[in-house]
């Protein structure tokens, strides 16, 4: 068996960010996919100005125009209930396409060194003197393992205490439209809520302009998305307008629970140590954060510097610190907007009349 100082499983935006802050500081990384990157992911695309400065360090400089390309985004606007609440973005966020971020974030981190192997399933984690990570076509030993999987994988389940009995699906695809608004648009129906923004503006001698439209749903309402659209009178007029740009993709289950940045010696990160409720727009942010942490708080013990169970230790407490309040609040915020429409008038009102508490809650939806 080929041994590692550190193993990554997931080669997702949390994984790749542990391999290549972890080959950066000298370990022998070893990152393993269990499909074929890049492929289009249901995701809203959004990645926060908190997190502009880390991704630009981890690409690689012949990757880095995806950051100077990309669409700023400067606003929100959430449309429920008939209303309109329009709140600044400042400063202002990116939107880029997983599809090509996560394709720079893997060439990236094999310009580093990090050893990439697609299409390679991990069955088993075992934990022994080295850990043992058994996959459908060969055995590997690593002093330590970040688990970047997912939410929902068969490294994940049993330690989350997931349950497949989700009533909430999600959804995506591009959509050519002509001048869309440099904002993310959240609209809100019973029973979930689709998210609009700017993949390109176009312009002169540019492709024409281009748009995510990103859904969360209970399943018993729509399972593809002109039937989500249909769901919200407003988005229904704007969809008319679009022309099909991507196929649609879909993920299901999505569950939500508190975050776990451990299990049984092994550090989560991104979506395999807690799922973030995707209109906050910050799960590229978290994850990228997020897996970038846990090979920071590797790296004394990958240097002899301390023990395992004192770097996982520094990984739960630092996690806890700055990174687990965010689902504290999201999971708030949704609750208030899932409220009975009767009790929920009266806070649409202030949300509406007082702009100042708008972006306050905004702000309680991003990292410390």
């Amino acid at each position: 068996m080929e041994t590692y100082d550190l193993i990554v499983i997931g080669a997702g935006p949390a994984g790749t960010s542990a391999a290549i802050v972890s080959r950066r500081s000298g370990a022998r990384v070893l990152l393993l996919e269990r499909g074929d990157f890049p492929r289009h992911k249901v995701c809203g695309e959004f990645v926060s100005a908190e997190s502009l400065d880390l991704l630009s360090a981890l690409l690689a400089a012949e990757h880095r125009h995806l950051l100077h390309q990309a669409p700023r985004v400067s606003g929100a606007r959430l449309f429920v209930d008939g209303r309109l609440i329009d709140t600044q973005v400042n400063p202002s966020a990116a939107s880029i396409s997983r599809f090509e971020l996560d394709r720079a974030l893997c060439c990236s981190a094999e310009a580093m060194g990090v050893d990439l192997r697609k299409k390679t399933a991990v069955e088993e984690v075992r934990r022994e003197a080295l850990f043992q990570v058994v996959t459908t076509s060969a055995r590997f030993r690593s002093r330590a393992v970040i688990n970047a999987s997912g939410r929902w994988s068969n490294l994940t389940a049993d330690a989350a205490g997931l349950s497949a009995d989700s009533k909430w699906i999600g959804l995506k695809a591009h959509f050519e439209e002509a001048s869309p608004s440099p904002s993310v648009d959240l609209y809100f129906f019973e029973g979930g809520y689709c998210g609009v923004q700017p993949l390109s503006f176009g312009g002169p001698g540019m492709p024409s302009a281009r748009v995510n439209a990103c859904a969360m749903v209970r399943a018993d309402l729509a399972s593809n998305l002109p039937a989500v659209f249909a769901l919200h009178s407003a988005l229904q007029k704007r969809s008319r307008r679009w022309r099909a740009a991507s196929p649609p993709v879909t993920t299901s289950p999505l569950i939500f629970r508190q975050p776990q940045p451990e299990h049984d010696g092994v550090m989560l990160a991104g979506d395999a140590a807690g799922f973030i409720d995707p209109f906050t727009g910050d799960g590229i942010s978290l994850a990228l954060r997020s897996g970038a942490l846990a090979a920071a708080c590797l790296a004394p013990f990958l240097a002899e510097e301390t023990s395992l169970p004192e770097a996982l230790r520094s990984y739960r407490e630092a996690y806890q610190a700055g990174l687990a309040s965010v689902f504290r609040h999201s999971s708030q915020i949704r609750k208030m907007l899932s409220l009975p429409r009767s009790i929920r008038r009266p806070i649409l009102s202030l949300l509406v009349g007082t702009p100042a508490i708008t972006r306050y809650l905004l702000q309680k939806t991003r990292p410390a």
